[in-house]
């Protein structure tokens, strides 16, 4: 399992679970959900394009990504972003159903694209999904602080001189090329489970947004490496353990924070309460006294005469 051709599988797959573990805290940071999933639906496109023409299939996924992800941020500042992603998406996933009407020898290759084929990754694939893998971890902590402000805070990310409209551009471009390079190894019907699942699990556990991102990459190399050791042992489509995984690891995080944090906010709750009933009966037992010190019209009640 862990020799011979497996080895570059658990590189690979290493690689992926680190960068979908980074770009995917922002992903549900930002509600780019359904980004995260068109991107590399969408994408095939490229590859079916690069196939016909007999280019790398990976350059292909990156150009399509791009395509698309410009196309998405350019329509959503015209409308709802949620459209402009489904005409995108839509659009791209007629382009690619043209291109493989043109060949007769795709299934196997379209196949892995959508589903994932992480036992039959080869080491030539190493190098280049480092490589797009690496820019994305170094752009994201790059623009760590201004994707938060933006992300959280608009309005005060606005005053600050971060332009929300290039912020999201900048991190669609981001996306679409992590989300490039990750379908040779979870495909893309399930690359978003990947995203969604475990960062989605971390920020159930804590909301500091550095602890937050490197437990969501935690989380993902752990359901990316049961994935491939349940896929060796089983046969079974590896796309099928990280989407099952990535809920479970998602509803493990909801029920964290429903039975531990729940009680502490809480106590919380009850901590502050106590500490603010002495002084609500100290000001009314003030009031009372001030009242009876000096009644409704008389005059002015002598200094030391209100004890609080």
């Amino acid at each position: 399992m862990f020799s011979g051709f497996m080895a570059s599988t658990w590189e690979v797959a290493s690689i992926v679970a680190v960068v979908a573990g980074v770009i995917g805290f922002f992903v549900v940071l930002r509600g780019a959900a359904f980004a995260a999933d068109a991107i590399p639906q969408g994408a095939f496109t490229g590859a079916a394009a690069a196939s016909l023409i007999g280019v790398n299939t990976l350059i292909g996924l990156a150009v399509a990504s791009l395509a698309g992800a410009l196309g998405i941020s350019w329509l959503g500042r015209r409308g709802r972003r949620d459209v402009a992603t489904a005409l995108i998406l839509v659009v791209m996933l007629g382009l690619g159903a043209l291109f493989l009407s043109f060949s007769s020898e795709y299934a196997p290759e379209i196949y892995a694209l959508l589903f994932g084929e992480v036992l039959g990754v080869s080491a030539t694939e190493i190098a280049p999904v480092a490589i797009l893998g690496g820019l994305c971890v170094v752009a994201t902590l790059l623009l760590f602080r201004p994707l938060l402000l933006s992300s959280l805070m608009p309005e005060l990310a606005e005053a600050r001189g971060v332009r929300a409209s290039r912020m999201e551009l900048v991190f669609l471009i981001v996306l679409a090329l992590a989300t490039s390079m990750t379908l040779p190894v979870t495909g893309a019907l399930l690359i978003f489970s990947l995203m969604i699942g475990p960062p989605a699990a971390a920020r159930s556990v804590t909301s500091r947004p550095l602890p937050a991102m490197l437990l969501s990459v935690l989380i993902a190399l752990i359901v990316v490496w049961l994935s491939i050791a349940a896929a060796y042992q089983t046969n079974w489509p590896v796309g099928f353990f990280v989407g099952t995984l990535g809920a479970v690891c998602y509803a493990a995080g909801r029920g964290w924070a429903r039975f531990w944090r729940g009680p502490r906010r809480l106590a919380a709750a009850r901590r502050e309460a106590a500490i603010g009933t002495p002084a609500r009966t100290a000001g009314s037992a003030g009031l009372g006294a001030e009242r009876r010190s000096g009644g409704s019209g008389g005059s002015p009640p002598r200094a030391g005469s209100v004890r609080v």
